[in-house]
């Protein structure tokens, strides 16, 4: 018997279901645990039915009188086995939570044996001092290849309900998955969670996550809910739609966000939090600026109002007033550089306070979206003019060339169609040699 099997324990449950009364195995990954590490094969089953009915389905059924274990009925042995059952609240006054029997006393006595009891757990009661709060405090190991509450996930959690948060942090930071019944128990208590987490110390926790693991830690408060407590003009994107790109696909307005966060550290800002932060809430806007008309959604300044809304949520997340106005200039701005812009667009541009953190957004933006980059490319290619004076650029026809379009003779007039051409092109008013040509011979026109 090296390994322990609930078979039987399900059989008998369920032959007691058959009967009509309730019954489970109680918390069977714990007592799965437990079988292996003490070689000791004893199962905790929780029920409604009295011990005199149990009897009449079980004849080897042994009544137990234990004024330790009020509620322990009886014992039957079976293949190997020690089965105790215990009697179920079927109260109607308990919380929701408490109606499930998740831990018996002799499990507790298991858990102890084994090692698996946390020291301060008495009477299946668990309490903090204050050095024990924070660290790795109330995991289990982490070789385990999950993030794992110790002991019994539900009654770890109550005790300090940040350790949701923490295990958020650890799963992205570390790149583990949550373990399924952690995972259960976090998405059980996520409205607890948020009444009686501080918002403070949701940000604290935040703070600690790199940035190029912060969509994983964003999607992680998407999935348990957590997210739509107190974010919920971000989760609120999950419900508005947008195409992704020329190809006419849909994608809703969060998951592009999502994958905008995961993208933005993999360019030259790899350990950016501020930045990777500002990605989040730079579609925020569009959650009020959407408008369906002639078969499209659009969303004409979402980046203005994003920022005023993105204002009112780093506010009600009491971040600095420094950071504030980072993330609120980036949101702001990050449009910015998404359009073909002029000589004179770019050098606007290029006075723009962070406009490195601004083009990485724009960046991140086109890789989540699978879009071109035309635009982005020559926005580059411009930028690079940019850092010449703009009196050591060239016009787009020189001298020659202006005589040869125009007809003029040499004189002070090519010069000043020439300076007058160069100024056009900073202002964007000339920006091909078409555009070029015909602007001199204008200019050439009006002077005769």
């Amino acid at each position: 018997m090296s390994q322990p099997s609930f078979k039987d324990a399900i059989t008998i449950a369920k032959t007691i279901m058959r009967s009509g009364f309730d019954a489970h195995v109680v918390n069977t990954p714990l007592q799965h645990e437990l079988i292996e590490a003490l070689d000791v094969y004893e199962i905790d089953i929780a029920t409604d039915a009295t011990f005199e009915e149990l009897a009449k389905l079980f004849p080897a059924m042994v009544r137990v009188q234990d004024n330790r274990y009020p509620a322990l009925m009886g014992t039957m042995e079976e293949h190997g086995y020690l089965y105790r059952f215990y009697l179920m609240n079927v109260s109607e006054d308990p919380l929701p939570e408490d109606c499930l029997t998740r831990i018996t006393p002799t499990i507790l006595q298991r858990m102890a044996k084994s090692g698996k009891l946390p020291r301060t757990l008495i009477n299946g009661m668990v309490s903090l001092s204050p050095q024990e709060v924070g660290g790795t405090h109330g995991f289990d190991d982490f070789s385990s290849g999950y993030i794992r509450l110790e002991g019994l996930p539900d009654e770890t959690l109550r005790r300090n309900y940040l350790l949701a948060i923490r295990a958020f942090r650890f799963a992205a930071n570390y790149d583990l998955p949550i373990e399924p019944n952690t995972w259960m128990s976090i998405v059980r208590s996520n409205s607890l969670i948020l009444d009686y987490v501080p918002i403070s110390h949701i940000m604290d926790e935040w703070r600690k996550v790199e940035a190029e693991n912060m969509w994983k830690f964003v999607r992680m408060l998407f999935d348990s809910q957590i997210l739509h407590g107190f974010l919920p003009e971000v989760a609120g994107l999950s419900r508005v739609r947008q195409t992704r790109n020329d190809s006419g696909v849909e994608e809703n307005v969060l998951e592009h966000t999502i994958e905008s966060m995961r993208c933005y550290p993999e360019g030259e800002f790899h350990y950016d939090w501020y930045g990777t932060f500002a990605m989040l809430f730079h579609d925020v806007g569009k959650l009020f600026t959407a408008e369906f008309h002639q078969g499209r959604w659009t969303f004409y300044e979402h980046h203005r109002v994003g920022a005023m809304i993105t204002r009112r949520i780093l506010r009600r997340l009491h971040m600095l007033p420094e950071d504030i106005e980072l993330i609120c200039h980036l949101v702001r701005n990050h449009m910015r550089f998404s359009f073909m812009m002029t000589d004179r667009g770019i050098r606007r541009f290029k006075a723009l306070e962070e406009y490195p953190r601004l083009i990485e957004m724009s960046r991140a933006n086109i890789k989540a979206r699978e879009d071109n980059y035309t635009a982005f490319n020559h926005n580059n290619k411009y930028l690079q003019r940019a850092e010449l004076p703009e009196q050591m650029l060239e016009p787009l026809l020189n001298g020659n060339e202006i005589m040869q379009f125009t007809g003029l003779k040499p004189g002070p007039s090519v010069g000043h169609i020439r300076q007058a051409m160069l100024t056009a092109q900073i202002a964007g008013e000339v920006n091909t040699r078409d555009e070029a040509i015909a602007f001199a011979r204008a200019m050439a026109e009006a002077q005769r």
